[in-house]
């Protein structure tokens, strides 16, 4: 089962990892949104709250089933037509800044990290849809040491 890139089972095992603690932080600071108003409470915050939980929790569905998808075809369960057709990653609805500046920062430098990783699975799943090669530095840098080891040899 050949990839088109070097996407491979451990990146997808550790950003799936990450993203259900992601995900249990998301659901732990949101869920206490869906409680009652207390007295004086702002309407304001509370529909922030609300509005941008739902784009973050949306957003992180969004993630955690494309890993699914990715680790179901490295298992051998969904084949590369299928991924391809079905498997894609949801363009991202960004937070609304205005809706941020009533939170918390805690509750924004969440989002805000939900946001950074939607971004990296975007990239990822660009590169496998572009058949295009993602590269690490470390790979590159392996590469040329093997090519001027092989030279020397000569």
């Amino acid at each position: 089962m050949d990839r088109t890139t070097n996407l491979s089972r451990p990146i997808i095992e550790a950003l799936y990892t990450e993203a259900l603690v992601l995900a249990d932080d998301v659901r732990a600071v949101f869920a206490l949104g869906t409680k009652g108003p207390t007295n004086g409470e702002d309407t304001s915050i509370r529909l922030a709250l609300s509005t941008e939980g739902l784009k973050t929790t949306t957003r992180m569905m969004h993630v955690l089933a494309w890993l699914l998808n990715q680790r179901a075809y490295f298992s051998g369960e969904l084949s590369e037509k299928q991924v391809r057709r079905n498997g894609s990653l949801p363009e991202d609805r960004p937070s609304d800044r205005a809706q941020l500046e009533l939170l918390e920062p805690e509750t924004c430098a969440l989002i805000w990290e939900t946001e950074r990783l939607h971004r990296r699975v975007a990239r990822l799943d660009a590169a496998w849809r572009r058949n295009c090669e993602t590269i690490s530095p470390a790979r590159v840098f392996q590469e040329q040491i093997g090519r001027e080891f092989e030279a020397g040899r000569r």
